[in-house]
């Protein structure tokens, strides 16, 4: 298999093969977070096809020397859910569906969910930063160093951020206790 580098590359020169790869590679984590930051299927759906028309569109204006590819579609993503929610003035994020492992009785799947939705909903409460750098750290796994570059804030500033809307979502999950 190619590297990164070389399937960024053959992109710019308009490899479809290179193109698919690519987003093969990048689709379940861009899907995922955006999933995480917008209620609604469709406008997810619309979203992540555009993050990804971008990277076909705009694959030149990628700097590698700057971050990673995954940070950059996760910077694009991150954009375009902040303009879904100027446009659309609303602050909404999808439950988290856990799979049911079978181990677990049907009143623990329901506490699990329960608990699962006032996560969700606290989590809606947090400023729009406070919760995209929320999920981006603890839900997609990114590190704080990409987390601050796709957020465009230093290190320093994602970790207060950080800190702060833990704080605030620890005292939202203590009131429904």
């Amino acid at each position: 298999m190619k590297d990164e580098s070389e399937l960024v590359r053959n992109l710019i020169l308009g490899d479809v093969d290179a193109y698919s790869m690519l987003l093969n590679k990048h689709l379940s984590s861009i899907t995922n977070y955006v999933a995480r930051m917008i209620q609604s299927n469709v406008d997810s759906e619309d979203i992540v096809q555009e993050t990804f028309l971008r990277l076909w569109t705009h694959g030149s204006k990628f700097q590698p020397e700057k971050a990673k590819l995954n940070t950059w579609l996760h910077h694009i993503a991150h954009n375009l859910c902040i303009d879904y929610f100027r446009k659309a003035k609303r602050f909404s994020l999808k439950e988290t569906k856990e799979e049911p492992d079978g181990q677990n009785s049907p009143l623990k799947e329901l506490e699990k969910l329960d608990s699962s939705k006032q996560v969700s909903e606290a989590l809606m409460q947090l400023s729009n930063r406070q919760r995209s750098a929320i999920i981006l750290c603890y839900y997609q796994g990114i590190t704080n160093k990409e987390a601050a570059l796709i957020l465009e804030m230093s290190v320093s500033a994602l970790e207060s951020l950080l800190a702060r809307g833990r704080n605030k979502l620890r005292g939202l999950l203590m009131r429904n206790i």
